[in-house]
């Protein structure tokens, strides 16, 4: 079975001091239904946090999810896609990486994307959804002979430059509308998605 690995160690430095993944989303904060999505989804779920003394921490207490704290968060996505990697189990197929900021995912989404990896023929692909127009975006599922890649990475980029030297293992799927693409860091993107009706369900 393929972990799902949750990004959430990040500093929402582009929130103007409020933090995105608390914000509400049908009466939740972000994180928690993220986590609630990926926990459903049946697979084992890793949350990368900045500490145990974050409030993000209290949120996903009595969830399915395993914390994983970044002391180096401050470098940027790099770190806690390495501190994840590292705590995965062995013998993991791959590992669904997950930003938290993406309310449009849902269980289905995920759960199709996981299902599309697993039954992938060996070597398995980098499995990248996309939204309905093509354009790439998350999640992203590497297979566990990149893990090594991973563990390697450094700043603020992500995982974008592993799956750029593998272009030709990547394997598309489109997730429906925008559920791919939609991610709020910002808080005038937060508010042109609840103009819309986003985080009313």
């Amino acid at each position: 079975m393929t972990p799902i690995l949750i990004l959430a160690a990040g500093a929402s430095r582009r929130m103007g001091g409020a933090d995105k993944l608390l914000q509400s989303v049908a009466g939740q904060p972000l994180l928690e239904v993220i986590v609630g999505r990926a926990c459903a989804a049946g697979r084992d779920v890793f949350v990368t946090l900045p500490g145990p003394d974050h409030p993000r921490a209290e949120v996903i207490e009595g969830t399915c999810a395993r914390p994983v704290w970044v002391t180096d968060a401050d470098e940027g996505m790099a770190a806690s896609i390495r501190a994840g990697v590292a705590a995965l189990p062995q013998g993991a197929p791959g590992v669904m990486i997950l930003p938290a900021d993406m309310p449009e995912l849902t269980e289905a989404d995920l759960r199709a994307a996981l299902d599309a990896f697993e039954q992938a023929a060996p070597p398995r692909p980098i499995l990248r959804a996309t939204d309905e127009g093509g354009t790439p975006g998350h999640p992203v599922i590497f297979p566990s002979d990149l893990f090594a890649k991973l563990r390697c990475l450094a700043g603020d980029e992500g995982a974008r430059g592993v799956v750029q030297a593998h272009n030709d293992r990547v394997a598309l799927l489109p997730l429906p509308g925008g559920h791919a693409t939609t991610d709020l860091d910002t808080p005038e993107a937060w508010a042109s998605w609840r103009a819309g009706g986003g985080g009313e369900g």
